[in-house]
This record gives structure tokens, sequence and C-alpha cells, in this order.
């Protein structure tokens, strides 16, 4: 009997909750697109050697 009155309690709080409010998305710095460009460079370079490697196998 307590459990039904402890979810009764409880529920009006969970109808009157706040609404979701989306997070807004910051803007790109020039320094996360200076490290994004040093990682793809990064990448190529190691794709070209796994190629290069493979090759010579």
């Amino acid at each position: 009997m307590t459990r039904i009155l402890a979810i009764a309690l409880t529920l009006p709080g969970a109808a009157i909750a706040e609404s979701f409010q989306r997070p807004i998305p910051q803007p790109q710095t020039e320094m996360a697109e200076f490290w994004f460009l040093v990682a793809s460079v990064a990448l190529i370079l190691s794709l070209v050697a796994v190629q290069v490697l493979v090759k010579l196998r």
C-alpha cells in the first residue's frame, strides 16, 4: 500500500517537468579546424604507408 502511495506522490512531479531544451552547437574554432587538417593528413599518410607495405609484400 505504501508503494502505491509513493508512486502516486511522485507522478505529479513528472507531469510538471520542464520541457527539453535542445543544446545550441558552438561554432568551430580555427584551432579545431587546424587539428582536423593535421589529423586528416596523418590519416592519408598512414593509408599510403599501409598501401606501400602491402604492395612490397
